[in-house]
């Protein structure tokens, strides 16, 4: 008998599992008194790291070589920034029927944090697509998010989001801005040493982001938060995520072949423009939210691992495409058909 194996389709990335461990955690062991002050300091201090490291890592000249084909860049920022926020907006009709208040509140967060890199540039490279304009248009989005989510936050979000006020623009500066542009005047010399040390600062920056998670879950379990999201609600949030994201692979892939993108692009604008990064929504949510951080990166977190399941079977689908493949392997079957006949007659 066959041993049973996970469909290779329906990928669950374990780092999503060491987050689902993390809030069970924080739910039976919330940080409480001096702890959580040790833990809201160390909080702090690892998203600044953060955002340092992302300073560091972002090659200001790769960047610029993709200016060339801006118009792939712009329909991306177009899609992150301007349709998944104005659909967001628009999800505010099925409050109280499918999401209370503050889920909206999480869901209309999720729709302003910038794309993902890594995962936009797996997927497009899987389905045989412009890998460089995803790595470009991917490193665009979390450059420009770092202005832009907070700005868009506070422009849509207001005073609703908990802790979000004037003060906490000076904490984005200081928590973000700060470090990131730190990052970006030291790269000259730190960059190597980031570049070789990839795979240990990787584990540096899950573990900084499983830490705010502890804390603004711990935090919430606290205050009592978690008791306002009911099984009704939390599968009502779920349906609307399914539709969301839906919406935005359909828009990417037809819209941008509307807009007379190749398949490549369109590829890249599908990957990039409909998915959203959960290492930069978290720490932002932290900063904006403050207590009610737990309940606004619930959206995220479900929506991360939703765009990865679908966008992996979408992937793999576009990769067997007969156009995807190179003329050399779309005739080789042809050759090997025509000798096989030859040789039977």
């Amino acid at each position: 008998m066959k041993r049973l194996s996970r469909p290779r389709w329906m990928p669950i990335d374990p780092y999503i599992l060491l987050l689902l461990g993390t809030v069970g955690l924080a739910a039976l062991l919330p940080a409480r008194g001096t702890g959580a002050d040790v833990a809201s300091g160390a909080s702090t201090g690892a998203i600044a790291f953060l955002f340092f490291l992302y300073g560091a890592r972002l090659s200001t000249r790769e960047a610029m070589d993709g200016v060339r084909h801006w118009r792939l860049h712009v329909t991306v920022l177009a899609c992150t920034f301007v349709v998944f926020p104005l659909l967001g907006l628009a999800s505010r009709g099925l409050v109280p029927v499918f999401l209370t208040d503050p889920l909206y509140q999480g869901l209309l967060f999720l729709t302003l944090v910038p794309s993902t890199i890594q995962s936009s540039i797996a997927f497009t490279s899987i389905a045989r697509g412009n890998v460089p304009a995803a790595i470009c248009a991917g490193s665009f989005s979390s450059l420009v998010g770092i202005v832009f989510t907070p700005l868009l936050a506070a422009a849509l979000l207001g005073g609703s989001g908990g802790g979000f006020s004037a003060d906490s623009v000076m904490e984005i500066v200081l928590q973000l801005l700060v470090p990131f542009v730190a990052g970006q005047l030291l790269r000259r010399w730190i960059g190597g040493f980031v570049a070789r040390h990839k795979k240990v600062l990787g584990l540096v920056d899950r573990g900084s982001i499983l830490l705010v998670v502890y804390t603004a879950f711990s935090e919430g379990m606290v205050r009592g938060i978690w008791h306002q999201v009911s099984p009704v609600r939390l599968a009502g949030l779920l349906a609307v995520e399914a539709v969301l994201l839906a919406v935005m692979l359909l828009l990417t892939w037809y819209g941008a072949k509307g807009l007379g993108f190749g398949r490549q692009d369109r590829i890249a604008i599908q990957f990039a423009g409909s998915k959203k990064s959960l290492a930069a929504g978290l720490p932002m949510a932290s900063v904006l939210f403050g207590a009610h951080a737990s309940l606004a990166v619930l959206p995220l977190m479900l929506f991360h691992q939703m765009q990865l399941m679908v966008c992996a079977v979408i992937a793999k689908r576009r990769s067997r495409d007969p156009e995807a493949l190179p003329s050399e392997e779309q005739a080789a079957p042809a050759r090997t058909a025509v000798g096989t006949g030859g040789r039977s007659r």
